[in-house]
Formats: structure tokens, sequence, C-alpha cells
């Protein structure tokens, strides 16, 4: 549990409140209840010197004087101060994603056999690879090219063709970009499109498309570029 300052500026005023850092992150995202976020009673204009607004600045800003209200619009709208502690940790569980993903995703070139994520680890030291806090496929690409520096590693994947309905292209286009190889619209509207999928994630990638498409989606496991 890390508090922290929750910030907004409304017209020619900034509004403060203390609230817990990863319940707010949450919140912010749509998950969890702002209850969980309110760390504080009141509403200020600089919290660290003790500045308070008066109500009626409050009302016209936000429209109400409920305390939850508030503090939601301020966590959504405003800004967090995001503390080193912090950032540590949310690194830290994002090296841990891409050991993960290259421990159950990731060969040996040489011989096919998988790597343990003590030796992951220890290759991106040697590497000397740095981590971003973003989304792992989007980094998964550099990484596994500067870990071929050190270790013989390639990341398994499997082709596959898909058919989108029309009706499904626009929902579905977003899930694909990541891993398309080529992709082909169809005179009916429907989208063709060849993917090499890391194999370690097949299954939560069908899961998310079938959800898109209810189960309307037409998949095939290929060799080769059709």
């Amino acid at each position: 549990m890390v508090d922290t300052i929750a910030r907004l500026r409304v017209g020619k005023m900034t509004f403060e409140t203390m609230v817990d850092l990863n319940a707010a992150m949450k919140f912010r995202k749509g998950e969890g209840d702002i209850s969980e976020a309110i760390r504080d009673n009141e509403i200020w204009t600089d919290i660290k010197k003790g500045m308070r607004p008066a109500q009626d600045e409050i009302e016209n800003a936000f429209g109400t004087s409920q305390l939850s209200e508030i503090t939601a619009k301020i966590i959504k709208r405003g800004e967090l101060e995001v503390t080193q502690e912090y950032r540590d940790e949310a690194l830290g569980a994002k090296k841990k994603q891409v050991i993960d993903f290259l421990a159950k995703n990731a060969v040996d070139a040489r011989t096919g056999r998988p790597y343990t994520p003590d030796l992951i680890e220890s290759a991106i030291k040697e590497a000397g690879i740095r981590i971003d806090n973003q989304a792992i496929e989007k980094q998964m690409g550099s990484i596994t090219e500067s870990l071929k520096k050190v270790i013989p590693i390639k990341i398994e994947t499997k082709k596959i063709k898909i058919i989108i309905p029309a009706q499904h292209t626009g929902r579905g286009y977003g899930l694909l970009q990541e891993y398309k190889e080529k992709e082909t619209w169809n005179g009916d509207g429907s989208l063709e499109v060849i993917l090499n999928i890391p194999v370690g994630i097949q299954v939560d990638f069908y899961d998310k498309l079938n959800s898109i498409t209810h189960g309307s989606a037409i998949t095939q496991e290929i060799k080769s570029v059709e």
C-alpha cells in the first residue's frame, strides 16, 4: 500500500487529494471501487502547504460536493504522483513477465530445448537489456535480437490463417497487428490474415478471437504462406 497525491487542474485552480496509488491505478483502468483508492477526507489546492479551496470553488469545478465523486474525477482526469518504489515494482513485474514469456515460448536455436527462467534472466543481465514498462509484445522483438548476441535463442511460433467475417473486422483488426505477416481484404468485406503466433499464447489468443467474433472466425494452421 503506497499513498500518493492525485492532482487535477480545472481552469486556473489545482485540486489535490491523497489516494492509494495501486488502487487508483486500477480504478483508472476501470477496475476496483473508488472507495479502495480514497485516503483523505479533504480536497486541497496544495496538500503540502495545507491550503484548501472554498466549498463553492469545489462545487463549481466538479458539479458536486461528494468526496467520492470528486476523487474519482481527479483520478480519472488528472495525474498521479508515481513514487520510485512503484516504478521499481512495476518494472520488476514487467521483467518477470518477459522472463516467463521467454521460458514458455523460446528455445535454443541449435537444440530446440527450452531455456530455464534463471538462464534467461542471466542472459538479459549479460546483454544489458533494458525492459520498458509497456506491453511485452511491443518490445519482445528487440529483446530477442539483443539476447541473440549472448545465447542462440529463437521464439517458437506457429503460422495460422484466419478469416474474420465482415461484421467483426472492426474489433478484430487490432488483435491481429502484433503477429500479422500478411492481410487480404476479400470482396465480401471479410479479412483474411496470415499470423505467426508464439506457441505459448495461442490459447489466450483464440479465447480473445472467439470472444470478439462470437466464434465465427475461421482458423487454419499452415506450414507456409499460401
